[in-house]
C-alpha cells in the first residue's frame, strides 16, 4: 500500500476509534447517573464518615466528578472498539506467529489490569483510609471534599492496573530479544526490592499493611513473568532455529541445482 494510503487508513481507524470513545463516554455518562456510580464508589469511605457526607467546596464539583467517571468508564466501553483498529491498521504488517499471539496478550492485558483494579478498590483503599481517617482524630476532624477522595480512588485504581501490566510487559521485552530469563533471575533480590518500593509509593497510608498488600502481588506477578519469559523464550529460539534450518536447506538445494563449471 502506498504511504499516502497508509495515511488514509489511519486517519479513518483514528476517527473510528474517537467515535467510538465519544459513544462510550455518552453511554457512562448514563450509566453513572441512572445507576447512582458516584454512591457505589464512596463505599471504601463511607463506614468511616460517620453518617455524613463527602462535602463539596466549588459549585462545579459534583458535575466535574461525574464527567471524570464518565470518561474513565467511558475509556473502558470504548477500549473492544478502540483495541480493534489498532489491530485492524497493524494486522497487515504482522507475521502470522505475531498475529496469534496479539489476541492472548490483549486479553491478558485487559483481566491483568481489571485484577489491579479491583484489588485497588476492595482491599488496599479500605485499608488505607482506615489508617489515614483514625490517624491522630483526637486532635483532628476530618471533612474530605469529593474531589480529593475521587482523585484518590482514581489515581490508586488506575496505578493498580497499571502496575499488574507488569507480565504483559515482560512478555513483550522476551518477544522482542530485549530481556531473559537469566536475566530476570539473576534480578529477582533487586526485583523484589522494587516492588516494595513501588508498593511504599503507589499505598500511601500504613507502612506495613498497604505496602504488603501492594508489593507481595507485585512481586508474584514478577515470578509470573519469569515463567512466561521461559516460555516465550524457548518458543523464540524453535522459531529462530526452524528459520534457520530452512534457510540453510535452500541455500544447499540452490547450490546443489548450479550448473558445474
Amino acid at each position: 500500500m502506498p504511504f499516502l494510503d497508509h495515511l488514509e487508513e489511519l486517519r479513518w481507524r483514528i476517527l473510528y476509534s474517537l467515535l467510538g470513545l465519544v459513544v462510550g463516554v455518552g453511554v457512562a455518562f448514563l450509566i453513572v447517573i441512572k445507576l447512582d456510580l458516584l454512591n457505589v464508589l464512596q463505599h471504601p469511605i463511607a463506614p468511616l464518615l460517620g453518617g455524613h457526607k463527602l462535602v463539596y467546596t466549588h459549585p462545579g464539583d459534583p458535575f466535574s466528578i461525574v464527567m471524570s467517571a464518565s470518561m474513565w468508564l467511558g475509556i473502558a466501553l470504548a477500549f473492544p472498539v478502540i483495541g480493534y483498529n489498532i489491530w485492524a491498521f497493524v494486522a497487515p504488517a504482522l507475521y502470522s506467529h505475531e498475529k496469534r499471539v496479539v489476541l492472548p496478550i490483549l486479553i491478558g492485558a485487559v483481566l491483568l489490569f481489571l485484577c489491579g483494579a479491583a484489588m485497588a478498590y476492595f482491599v488496599v483503599i479500605p485499608l488505607t483510609l482506615d489508617f489515614l481517617l483514625t490517624f491522630q482524630t483526637a486532635s483532628l476532624d476530618p471533612m474530605i471534599t469529593v474531589q480529593e477522595y475521587f482523585g484518590f480512588v482514581i489515581s490508586l485504581v488506575v496505578s493498580f492496573g497499571l502496575a499488574f501490566e507488569l507480565p504483559i510487559a515482560v512478555v513483550l521485552l522476551t518477544m522482542l530479544g530485549i530481556v531473559t530469563p537469566a536475566f530476570l533471575q539473576k534480578f529477582r533480590r533487586h526485583a523484589a526490592a522494587v516492588c516494595v518500593l513501588i508498593g511504599a509509593f503507589l499505598s500511601p497510608g500504613d507502612a506495613v499493611t498497604s505496602t504488603i498488600a501492594m508489593a507481595v502481588p507485585l512481586y508474584i506477578l514478577y515470578e509470573l513473568s519469569v515463567f512466561l519469559s521461559y516460555f516465550v523464550k524457548r518458543r523464540r529460539d524453535k522459531r529462530i532455529a526452524a528459520k534457520e534450518a530452512a534457510e540453510a536447506a535452500e541455500a544447499a538445494a540452490n547450490a546443489a541445482a548450479e550448473p558445474v563449471q
